[in-house]
């Protein structure tokens, strides 16, 4: 399982809607300046993402909006996500490209029959993500929920020993 903080900004019967910062590491990458992540980083910074996170076991009731919340998101989910997201459109586009090249030989053609492929592989995962939207095994959800009267506590006792 993979764990993230976020803040409550919108609630529902069985899930959350939370907002988590993006973070990075790219600031120690030694290919930072030919590196596509890195790029996307810097034109996205400091915008955050909003995700809806089931509540598995725990209430609904028992949050607010603006709560801070520690989120968790099964690995298989990243996996299987990834796979859909970059290897289904590309094999699709392939073998639209060879089929089409296989009925009429030509590079305008092939570049249809790939395009048509690239779509037909896009549609596959959007099907595949309204497959899975309601599924837990593929769901984020929510581990723990921190009481921020907790958390004001430590750090009065914290600066408390550094004096």
């Amino acid at each position: 399982m993979i764990s993230e903080t976020g803040r409550v900004v919108g609630i529902e019967d069985h899930a959350l809607w939370v907002e988590t910062i993006r973070r990075s590491t790219c600031g120690s990458c030694a290919a930072q300046k030919g590196c596509g992540q890195g790029l996307m980083n810097k034109v996205t910074d400091g915008r955050r993402n909003q995700l809806r996170v089931l509540l598995g076991p725990l209430a609904a009731d028992s949050f607010q909006l603006n709560d801070e919340v520690e989120i968790s998101i099964p690995e298989r989910a990243l996996i299987v996500g990834a796979m859909m997201v970059y290897l289904v459109p590309l094999f699709t586009m392939i073998a639209g490209m060879a089929l089409a090249a296989q009925y009429q030989p030509g590079d305008v053609t092939a570049a249809i029959g790939a395009l048509s492929g690239f779509v037909v592989g896009m549609v596959m995962v959007r099907l595949h993500a309204m497959y899975i939207q309601n599924k837990p095994a593929f769901q984020a959800t929510v581990v723990a929920k921190y009481d921020p009267s907790l958390i004001n506590s430590v750090a009065i006792n914290a600066t408390a020993y550094s004096e």
